[in-house]
Protein backbone atom coordinates (compact mmCIF):
# COMPACT_ATOMS: atom_id res chain seq x y z
CA UNK A 1 0.00 0.00 0.00
CA UNK A 2 1.55 3.33 -1.51
CA UNK A 3 1.91 5.50 1.69
CA UNK A 4 0.58 9.39 1.53
CA UNK A 5 3.02 11.90 2.43
CA UNK A 6 0.54 14.69 2.19
CA UNK A 7 0.88 17.25 4.19
CA UNK A 8 -2.42 18.44 6.69
CA UNK A 9 -3.55 21.39 5.73
CA UNK A 10 -3.54 24.33 8.61
CA UNK A 11 -6.31 27.16 8.71
CA UNK A 12 -5.71 30.69 11.09
CA UNK A 13 -8.58 32.40 10.93
CA UNK A 14 -7.84 36.25 11.96
CA UNK A 15 -9.75 38.62 13.75
CA UNK A 16 -8.28 41.52 12.37
CA UNK A 17 -10.38 44.26 14.65
CA UNK A 18 -9.08 42.15 17.49
CA UNK A 19 -5.09 41.94 16.41
CA UNK A 20 -5.43 45.68 15.60
CA UNK A 21 -6.95 46.58 18.80
CA UNK A 22 -4.24 44.49 20.64
CA UNK A 23 -0.68 44.98 19.21
CA UNK A 24 0.92 48.04 20.48
CA UNK A 25 2.36 48.54 16.74
CA UNK A 26 -1.12 49.70 15.47
CA UNK A 27 -2.08 52.14 18.80
CA UNK A 28 -1.29 55.35 17.03
CA UNK A 29 -1.75 54.32 13.03
CA UNK A 30 -5.65 52.72 14.66
CA UNK A 31 -6.36 55.96 15.78
CA UNK A 32 -5.83 58.48 12.52
CA UNK A 33 -6.14 55.92 9.98
CA UNK A 34 -8.04 52.85 10.70
CA UNK A 35 -7.56 51.67 6.86
CA UNK A 36 -3.61 51.69 7.19
CA UNK A 37 -4.03 49.96 9.68
CA UNK A 38 -5.94 47.24 8.26
CA UNK A 39 -3.72 47.42 4.95
CA UNK A 40 -0.65 46.83 7.40
CA UNK A 41 -2.20 44.03 9.40
CA UNK A 42 -3.14 42.15 6.00
CA UNK A 43 0.63 42.90 4.40
CA UNK A 44 2.18 41.27 7.78
CA UNK A 45 -0.30 38.41 7.14
CA UNK A 46 0.77 37.96 3.89
CA UNK A 47 4.13 37.55 4.26
CA UNK A 48 3.22 34.86 7.79
CA UNK A 49 1.28 33.10 5.60
CA UNK A 50 3.82 32.89 2.68
CA UNK A 51 6.92 31.77 5.01
CA UNK A 52 4.65 29.42 7.09
CA UNK A 53 2.71 27.58 4.31
CA UNK A 54 -0.32 27.87 6.80
CA UNK A 55 -3.57 29.02 4.86
CA UNK A 56 -4.16 32.74 6.87
CA UNK A 57 -7.91 34.11 6.36
CA UNK A 58 -8.22 37.63 8.21
CA UNK A 59 -11.97 38.88 8.68
CA UNK A 60 -12.96 41.95 9.68
CA UNK A 61 -16.18 43.16 11.26
CA UNK A 62 -18.41 45.11 8.48
CA UNK A 63 -21.14 44.09 10.64
CA UNK A 64 -22.41 47.86 11.41
CA UNK A 65 -22.45 49.14 7.45
CA UNK A 66 -25.82 49.46 6.13
CA UNK A 67 -26.76 47.55 3.48
CA UNK A 68 -23.56 45.66 3.29
CA UNK A 69 -23.48 41.90 1.74
CA UNK A 70 -20.04 40.94 2.60
CA UNK A 71 -16.89 40.95 0.51
CA UNK A 72 -13.76 38.72 0.06
CA UNK A 73 -10.67 39.84 -1.23
CA UNK A 74 -7.80 37.99 -2.03
CA UNK A 75 -3.96 39.59 -1.66
CA UNK A 76 -1.26 37.48 -2.83
CA UNK A 77 -3.53 34.10 -1.82
CA UNK A 78 -4.06 35.54 1.48
CA UNK A 79 -8.22 35.75 1.95
CA UNK A 80 -9.67 38.53 3.54
CA UNK A 81 -13.32 38.88 4.84
CA UNK A 82 -15.33 41.56 5.32
CA UNK A 83 -18.02 40.54 6.96
CA UNK A 84 -22.04 41.49 6.22
CA UNK A 85 -24.57 43.31 8.03
CA UNK A 86 -25.14 42.44 11.14
CA UNK A 87 -22.62 39.32 11.26
CA UNK A 88 -19.72 40.01 13.36
CA UNK A 89 -15.78 38.26 12.61
CA UNK A 90 -16.88 36.17 15.41
CA UNK A 91 -20.08 34.42 13.88
CA UNK A 92 -18.43 34.07 10.77
CA UNK A 93 -15.45 32.42 12.23
CA UNK A 94 -17.91 30.22 14.21
CA UNK A 95 -19.65 29.39 11.53
CA UNK A 96 -16.12 27.75 9.24
CA UNK A 97 -15.28 26.42 12.65
CA UNK A 98 -18.90 24.49 12.18
CA UNK A 99 -18.01 23.80 8.98
CA UNK A 100 -14.47 22.95 8.81
CA UNK A 101 -13.03 22.79 12.63
CA UNK A 102 -13.53 19.07 13.42
CA UNK A 103 -11.62 17.92 10.05
CA UNK A 104 -9.23 20.30 9.31
CA UNK A 105 -6.66 21.83 11.25
CA UNK A 106 -8.04 25.27 12.38
CA UNK A 107 -6.46 27.65 14.46
CA UNK A 108 -8.15 31.23 15.58
CA UNK A 109 -6.60 34.48 16.67
CA UNK A 110 -8.15 36.46 19.11
CA UNK A 111 -7.99 37.77 22.60
CA UNK A 112 -12.00 37.34 23.18
CA UNK A 113 -11.85 35.34 25.85
CA UNK A 114 -15.77 34.53 25.30
CA UNK A 115 -14.47 33.79 21.79
CA UNK A 116 -11.72 31.40 22.88
CA UNK A 117 -13.77 29.09 24.61
CA UNK A 118 -16.20 29.09 21.87
CA UNK A 119 -13.65 28.07 19.69
CA UNK A 120 -12.36 25.23 22.24
CA UNK A 121 -15.68 23.87 22.11
CA UNK A 122 -16.48 23.53 18.05
CA UNK A 123 -12.84 21.62 17.48
CA UNK A 124 -10.56 24.29 16.65
CA UNK A 125 -7.60 25.60 18.94
CA UNK A 126 -7.30 29.31 20.22
CA UNK A 127 -3.93 31.69 19.77
CA UNK A 128 -3.85 34.87 21.50
CA UNK A 129 -2.99 38.33 19.87
CA UNK A 130 0.31 38.22 21.79
CA UNK A 131 0.93 34.71 20.86
CA UNK A 132 0.52 35.23 17.37
CA UNK A 133 2.36 38.76 16.92
CA UNK A 134 5.54 36.24 19.19
CA UNK A 135 4.96 33.34 16.67
CA UNK A 136 5.58 35.81 13.65
CA UNK A 137 8.61 37.63 15.21
CA UNK A 138 10.37 34.08 15.80
CA UNK A 139 9.03 32.89 12.03
CA UNK A 140 10.79 36.72 10.99
CA UNK A 141 13.92 35.61 13.07
CA UNK A 142 14.53 31.74 11.99
CA UNK A 143 13.86 33.04 8.34
CA UNK A 144 16.48 35.60 8.70
CA UNK A 145 18.68 33.45 10.30
CA UNK A 146 18.30 30.80 7.63
CA UNK A 147 18.87 33.54 4.89
CA UNK A 148 22.19 34.68 6.93
CA UNK A 149 23.54 30.60 6.58
CA UNK A 150 23.03 30.39 2.93
CA UNK A 151 24.66 33.80 2.22
CA UNK A 152 27.50 32.17 4.23
CA UNK A 153 27.30 29.06 2.49
CA UNK A 154 27.13 31.14 -1.20
CA UNK A 155 30.24 32.74 -0.04
CA UNK A 156 32.33 29.79 1.09
CA UNK A 157 31.33 27.93 -2.56
CA UNK A 158 32.34 31.64 -4.35
CA UNK A 159 35.58 31.64 -2.10
CA UNK A 160 36.24 28.28 -3.69
CA UNK A 161 36.18 29.73 -7.04
CA UNK A 162 39.50 30.81 -9.09
CA UNK A 163 39.60 34.61 -10.37
CA UNK A 164 39.38 33.47 -14.00
CA UNK A 165 35.36 31.97 -13.10
CA UNK A 166 34.92 34.89 -11.09
CA UNK A 167 35.38 36.81 -13.98
CA UNK A 168 33.73 35.24 -16.08
CA UNK A 169 30.20 34.57 -13.52
CA UNK A 170 30.32 38.26 -12.92
CA UNK A 171 30.64 38.78 -16.92
CA UNK A 172 27.55 36.88 -17.55
CA UNK A 173 26.15 38.70 -14.36
CA UNK A 174 26.43 42.39 -16.18
CA UNK A 175 25.44 40.77 -19.58
CA UNK A 176 22.07 39.51 -18.61
CA UNK A 177 21.49 42.71 -16.78
CA UNK A 178 22.00 44.69 -19.93
CA UNK A 179 19.09 42.44 -21.49
CA UNK A 180 16.82 43.78 -18.80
Amino acid sequence: MAKRNKKIKEYLFVDGYNIINSWDRFNNLKKAHLEEARNELIEIMMEYKHYSGIEVIVVFDAHLVKGNYGAQESHNGLEVIYTKENETADQYIEKKLDEIGRIKTVRVATSDWMEQQIILGRGGTRVSARELEMEIFNQKKLMKRKRSNENKKNDLLLGRLDEETIKRLNNLISNSNDLD
